[in-house]
């Protein structure tokens, strides 16, 4: 259980690093590419952690191992440790995160921005919160 809490206190460490530069609007976020750069390289690490605590937590409670990562998820979810909405909204955020680590064609700004300002920091500390009741 300390590896997890040790991957908990990297995330919400990342997560205060990541709202502490974050843009007030988009124009903003588009004009800036250290910005940028910094909030895409916080939003990797930070989805790239809660995939690690995911498999502890697999791994922990001897759950169905996925045959990849973003079924991870989907386990915790069916095990009822997180709902079945934040698996889905954990899933499409390792999406974006797989575009931003390998280059997978253009990076939309827009969706970028959209997902560190609105829906990242909400959706992983209701997963951490999870994690902590375990």
């Amino acid at each position: 259980m300390n590896r997890i809490k040790e991957k908990i206190s990297e995330v919400e460490q990342f997560l205060d690093e990541l709202c502490s530069v974050l843009p007030t609007n988009l124009d903003e976020y588009k004009a800036d590419f250290k910005i940028r750069s910094i909030c895409e390289r916080h939003f990797e690490k930070i989805i790239e952690a809660v995939i690690d605590i995911t498999f502890l937590v697999i791994t922990k409670r001897e759950l169905a191992f996925p045959e990849e990562d973003k079924k991870a998820f989907d386990v915790l979810g069916a095990a009822k440790i997180i709902s079945p909405d934040l698996a889905q909204k954990l899933k499409e955020a390792k999406g974006m995160r797989n575009i931003l680590a390998h280059n997978y064609g253009k990076v939309n700004d827009n969706l970028v921005f959209e997902a560190v300002t609105e829906r990242l920091n909400n959706d992983i500390r209701l997963f951490i919160e999870s994690m902590k009741k375990l």
